[in-house]
């Protein structure tokens, strides 16, 4: 692993651990704001995989641009991870408009970013 790919494995660790905490604090957090840094630990994963690959990574959080860049590149993505593509709104469009009610299950949501954060540093190392 390349520095600058650790630097945003760690990054996304330290999304994914604000968004544990969220996960169980409910009442003080809403679901934009636990949904904003689930999001952010996909796309500093993606950032990481994509750099250890040798690939310049675009200023986007655009998940699906990512997916897919990973992709070409020959990364295989498992199928299991593609819900998380679900989190792109979180990433702008909740932040900024109001906000209707999701189904967001934020512990299946915090399982699920952390497996592949741990599959990007396996692939990494």
């Amino acid at each position: 692993m390349n520095d600058e790919s650790a630097r945003m494995i760690d990054l996304a660790r330290r999304d994914l651990r604000a968004a544990q905490g969220m996960a169980v604090d409910t009442l003080s957090f809403t679901d934009e704001i636990f949904g904003f840094h689930a999001q952010q630990a996909v796309e500093k994963a993606c950032k990481a995989w994509l750099c250890g690959l040798g690939i310049v990574y675009p200023k986007t959080h655009d998940l699906d641009l990512l997916f897919h860049l990973l992709s070409e590149s020959g990364a295989k993505v498992p199928v299991e991870y593609e819900e998380l593509l679900d989190l792109v709104d979180f990433s702008v469009q909740y932040r900024y408009e109001a906000f209707e009610e999701l189904p967001i299950d934020r512990r299946e949501t915090v399982l699920l970013v952390t497996q592949f954060i741990e599959h990007v540093t396996s692939r990494l190392a």
